[in-house]
Formats: structure tokens, C-alpha cells, sequence
């Protein structure tokens, strides 16, 4: 009879399930490990994540101000209703929605544009986007004082170039829509650096035989950028866009530097309106609301994009 047709005896049988026990054991105490070493960070994400969204939440049901601890009072969704019927804070969603559609457009175009070229090997190359890298580094309050001064009507550098060539000064920071344009350049100026690192990493990743075999079958430069580094580049570039998306949609520091929400209050962003309600008025209730209805609006945007991307990544 051949060894793998012998009955299995009752001591086999033992000392099988000891060791599936001992694998268990050994695995489980993996297990246990791991959550160990998690833990302290796990604590800490929760206490500085959790605790402050549950706080944002809890507080926005309630009449509320931190001035006045004692009185608050509970109003239920009161304090949406009202914000969502006040026709200023549409403005600030419009205003906030346009900046963010021209600052994420054209820092993902530059940013493209500029990760092409730079993924090239080229004398120079490695001073050129260090400096590019800089703008990067910087604070927004720093950018926003920076292109404050720049855009000077009277005495600003891009006025006294505008004059040199006999162009009209233009009111960068008196009018909306120049405001408009002033920060969204301001934004790209800080951020494109930012899509083109991404963008020069995921280029430099696609392997060189691709291009060489669709050189060989006579692609053009053109055909090249559009049917392979893009494509092939895509998840990168998309998470590029989620980040940048997320992160101008929160824009406040860079236009309290920048224009301190004027002329008036048309440059005010939501994430402005949620700090002057909070900390200029004390309406700590509605600010809190405000910025449940903001987060909302970021976490549905985040999670229509990450579905988009992971269909991405399978496919490429």
C-alpha cells in the first residue's frame, strides 16, 4: 500500500490539530502585536480626528456661543435652514466654487506641462525644478502678503509693468472679478509646482520600452502623451486632483493675506464665512453648522472621485 493511501491514526490526527492551534496561536499573537503597535497612533487619530467632527456636529443643533457657554440651547436644524436660505452664502458658494474650478484647472494644466518637460534629461534640470519647488514651501499668509504688494494698484510691480508697455493699471484687489483672478494666480503660483513633482514622477515611471515600441510602429509625439503618459500616469495625476480639490476648497488663509474678503465681502470663500462667523461674530452654532454643510460637501466630492480613481487603478 502506498504511504499517501495509509489510514491516518489517531496520533496523526493530534498532532495535525496541535499544529493548526499552534499556527492559530502564532497568528492571532501577530495579530495582537500589530494592534499594539497601532494603538497608541490609532488613539491619538481618534482624539484629534473624531472628537472635533462629533464637537462639530453636536454643536451645530444648538443655539450656541462661545462667549455664552450658559445659554446655549438646542434649535435642531434651525441653524441649516437658516444658512441654507441666505442668499449671501450662496454667493460665497458660487464664489468659492469658481475659485476653485480655475485654481485646480490650471494647476493641473502648468503642472502637466511642466512634469512633461521637466522628466526630460537635460543639462540644468535639477537646479530648474529646485526652484520651481519653492513657491511650494512657502506659508499662504507669506504668498497671500507677497502678490498683496505685487498687485498694488499704485506702485505694484505687475501695474509698472503693465505701464511700461502702455498698458491701463488695473485694480487687481478692488474689483471681484480681477480679486478672482489675482488669487486663483496667486493659488496656481504656490500649488502647480506641486502637480508637477506628482507629475514628474509618474512620468519618469512608465518604462522606456513602451515608448520605444510605439516609436518603432511610427507614433507620433502627440499620439505618445495622449495614449500612453497620460493614461498610464492617470492615478497618480488623479490623486493630485482629489488633494488639490480638498485643499482649495478650504482656501482661507491665502485671501485673508491676499484681500481680507474685499472688496466688501465678495472674495469671501465658505471656509472664510466659517471663521468670520465663528471668531468675528461668535455665532458658534451657525459656524459649526456652516462647516458640517462644507466637510459634507468635500467628503461627497472625495468619495465620487476615490470610487472614480480605484476604477482607474484596476483598469490601468
Amino acid at each position: 500500500m502506498a504511504a499517501a493511501d495509509a489510514p491516518i491514526t489517531p496520533e496523526g490526527q493530534a498532532a495535525a490539530h496541535a499544529a493548526r492551534q499552534a499556527k492559530l496561536r502564532k497568528r492571532s499573537s501577530g495579530r495582537l502585536m500589530i494592534f499594539g503597535f497601532l494603538s497608541p497612533s490609532l488613539a491619538i487619530l481618534l482624539f484629534m480626528v473624531a472628537y472635533p467632527v462629533f464637537s462639530l456636529v453636536y454643536y451645530s443643533f444648538f443655539n450656541f456661543s462661545a462667549l455664552r457657554q450658559a445659554t446655549m440651547k438646542p434649535v435642531g436644524l434651525k441653524n441649516y435652514t437658516f444658512l441654507l436660505s441666505d442668499p449671501e452664502l450662496w454667493e460665497r458658494f458660487v464664489f468659492t466654487g469658481k475659485f476653485v474650478f480655475i485654481c485646480v484647472t490650471l494647476q493641473m494644466l502648468i503642472g502637466i506641462f511642466v512634469g512633461y518637460q521637466l522628466q526630460k534629461n537635460f543639462r540644468g534640470r535639477d537646479v530648474i525644478f529646485t526652484i520651481l519647488m519653492m513657491p511650494m514651501m512657502l506659508s499662504p499668509v507669506v504668498v497671500g502678503f507677497l502678490w498683496r504688494y505685487m498687485l498694488n494698484s499704485e506702485w505694484g510691480i505687475v501695474n509698472f509693468l503693465l505701464s511700461s508697455v502702455g498698458l491701463p493699471k488695473v485694480d487687481w484687489l478692488g474689483q471681484t472679478n480681477a480679486a478672482l483672478w489675482a488669487a486663483a494666480a496667486a493659488d496656481t503660483w504656490m500649488w502647480a509646482p506641486f502637480i508637477a513633482l506628482l507629475a514628474t514622477a509618474a512620468f519618469r515611471g512608465i518604462p522606456e520600452t513602451i515608448y520605444e515600441a510605439a516609436e518603432v510602429d511610427g507614433a507620433s509625439p502627440a499620439y505618445r502623451f495622449f495614449r500612453i503618459t497620460l493614461p498610464m500616469s492617470a492615478p497618480v495625476l488623479f490623486i493630485a486632483l482629489i488633494l488639490r480639490l480638498i485643499d482649495s476648497f478650504k482656501q482661507y488663509d491665502l485671501f485673508v493675506a491676499l484681500t481680507g474678503g474685499g472688496p466688501g465681502s465678495s472674495t469671501e470663500t465658505v471656509s472664510y464665512a466659517v471663521a468670520k462667523t465663528a471668531f468675528s461674530y461668535f455665532y458658534t452654532g451657525e459656524a459649526s453648522a456652516l462647516a458640517v454643510i462644507l466637510l459634507l460637501i468635500i467628503t461627497g466630492l472625495s468619495l465620487i472621485l476615490v470610487r472614480h480613481l480605484t476604477k482607474m487603478s484596476e483598469k490601468y
